[in-house]
């Protein structure tokens, strides 16, 4: 399969292939909602790399984590969960398709039946609490859903890998389940990627505690508006200047 995507201009592979029936999509989307939420989870429940990919025609991005190099699209297996982490930290724009077709082929060499990806939806006002929501088509996880108490996205718009997997999975034979989690905010939203953790937990029983995220919510928060603050002073500065400079 492999050469094949090469022709594609897709590269890598999977350096084991241990059997696992979930796959849990994560390329970036609106607020970095599953790069957040599946990098946490690759750490919290210590997963193995397994596996990298990339485009040869997207831009050459890495990123430096605790000293390591984490791959543009990395592949994590958790043993004690049966579960397989794709954790991508460059968006896939323009490259959706292609992207699921990576999705699909990993769960077809690992043997997985469902995959499962995190999104977030646009809210039009900044929330305390961000709401979650999921979408499936199969009947049994449905009722599994709202047995737990997570509301069906009645009305919405999907678009990137998610809508991409739920178009072309299921006449593959592989069920697809999305966790939405409401962010107003394109910039990236830990608050929302701690929703769709908690509601993943639900779901699969993962006993994740993720306070830690929303914890760095808050610190990103503080952050960013220090960051903004910053420019908005150099930004007057700048301006500032070119007056005195015209006068």
């Amino acid at each position: 399969m492999l050469a094949s995507m090469q022709k594609e201009e897709i590269y890598g592979e999977l350096t084991r292939k241990p059997k696992a029936s979930t796959i849990l999509e994560g390329f970036p989307g609106f607020g970095l909602v599953s790069t957040i939420a599946t990098g946490f989870l690759i750490d919290h429940l210590k997963c193995e790399q397994i596996g990298k990919y990339w485009f040869e025609q997207g831009q050459p991005t890495i990123a430096i984590h605790a000293n390591k190099l984490i791959d543009t699209i990395g592949i994590y297996y958790n043993k004690k969960y049966d579960l397989v982490i794709i954790h991508s930290i460059a968006p896939a724009t323009g490259m959706e398709w292609k992207a699921a077709d990576i999705v699909m082929d990993i769960a077809r060499q690992v043997g997985a039946k469902e995959i499962i990806t995190l999104e977030g939806v646009g809210s039009q006002e900044e929330l305390e609490t961000s709401r979650g929501f999921f979408y499936t088509s199969n009947p049994a996880h449905k009722k599994k859903f709202e047995k737990i108490g997570i509301e069906s996205l009645g009305e919405g718009i999907i678009v990137g890998v998610t809508s991409a997997l739920l178009l072309k999975a299921p006449p593959k034979g592989l069920d697809v389940c999305s966790l939405f989690a409401e962010t107003h905010s394109n910039l990236p939203d830990s608050k929302a990627a701690a929703k769709t953790i908690e509601l993943l937990d639900k779901y699969l029983g993962l006993k994740v505690d993720y306070q830690p995220l929303l914890k760095q919510a808050v610190e990103f928060e503080k952050k960013l508006r220090t960051m903004l603050e910053q420019s908005q002073k150099a930004k007057e500065l700048k301006e500032k200047k070119d007056i005195t400079y015209v006068g």
